[in-house]
């Protein structure tokens, strides 16, 4: 009886913290509504009214990220002043990227549109929550819109794949996605890599992934249940922009590198080599502040280290 508490315990625990991010994005959407209706709200989500409502959204997830993960964001001076497309790595649950963006607002008072997954318009009750935040499905016209309009545009090529089935070796999946890069270079703006250390610690997947990967494949739906919630420390980097260059055409897509001489210039050209120089981009911030294969205890461990790695 002992045993069979324990373990149930250990897998309450294990789940309990997942389920209540999700409770909380829900009673976000729910006081969203109540500001709206209260204030006879009307605007355009995105229009600077929403601002107030913004920021108590924002300084509520950051407390969370200061107290639960010690959260940390280094490289903001890397963001454009203008519009630039951001690219970053999925973790299991992309808490970390809320907390980037809930920081971003608070110190730069400035919205970073999110392109996600269809699934997530499918979800029951959120809409007025991703209208707010910024949150869009990402067809190519209404990026180049929103980066017109000055907007940071942020991506996970990886995206639902990478979230389930890349594990503590922080392996890229990406295929063939290249869509980003061509939209950068169709609105001649830079792309920014980013990287959180420790997000696998965090949040991880189940083991056994062959079922769950023939079924997300078929569906295109995440039955894989994250587990986890573990306080471990959490540093989001955000490097160097990768500048649009005119002289790159799209008109040839090269597929082998001509020559490699450092971790950021490889000679190809189209949106081939934007994309193979973001992923190189990504992967060098990964290796400089990951451990791998990732740690729980060393994530833990870092919570007590004050330096910055």
């Amino acid at each position: 009886v002992v045993i069979v508490s324990l373990t149930m315990s250990a897998i309450l625990v294990f789940f309990i913290v997942p389920l209540t991010i999700l409770f909380f994005i829900y009673l976000t959407n729910i006081l969203l509504l109540i500001y709206q209706r209260n204030g006879e709200v009307k605007a355009d989500p995105l229009s600077d009214v929403w601002d107030s409502a913004r920021k108590a959204i924002a300084s509520f997830w950051d407390i969370y990220a200061r107290i639960w993960h010690g959260y940390e964001l280094h490289g903001v001076e890397n963001l454009p002043e203008g519009p630039g497309i951001l690219v970053y790595y999925h973790g299991a649950i992309p808490i970390d990227y809320l907390y980037f963006l809930s920081r971003l607002f608070l110190w730069k008072k400035r919205l970073c549109l999110s392109v996600a997954d269809h699934f997530v318009f499918r979800l029951p009750g959120l809409k007025l929550l991703l209208e707010v935040t910024g949150v869009m499905p990402g067809t190519r016209e209404e990026c180049l819109i929103a980066l017109k309009n000055g907007h940071l545009v942020s991506i996970s090529p990886g995206g639902v794949r990478e979230a389930l089935f890349s594990d503590e070796s922080y392996q890229l999946m990406w295929g063939n996605r290249k869509g980003f890069a061509q939209v950068a270079l169709d609105a001649k703006v830079p792309i920014i890599p980013m990287y959180t250390q420790n997000v696998r610690e965090g949040y991880r997947m189940l083991k056994e992934r062959r079922f769950f990967r023939r079924l997300y494949e078929s569906t295109r739906l995440p039955f894989t249940p994250p587990y986890g919630g573990l306080p471990v420390k959490f540093r989001t980097y955000i490097g160097e922009p990768i500048p649009y260059d005119p002289n790159i055409t799209t008109e040839e897509l090269v597929e082998k590198s001509l020559f490699c001489f450092s971790l950021h210039k490889q000679v190809r050209k189209g949106n081939f080599l934007f994309s193979f120089q973001t992923k190189t981009a990504i992967q060098a911030l990964i290796s400089k502040h990951q451990t791998i294969p990732g740690s729980i205890w060393k994530a833990l461990l870092e919570r007590f280290d004050k330096r910055c790695k």
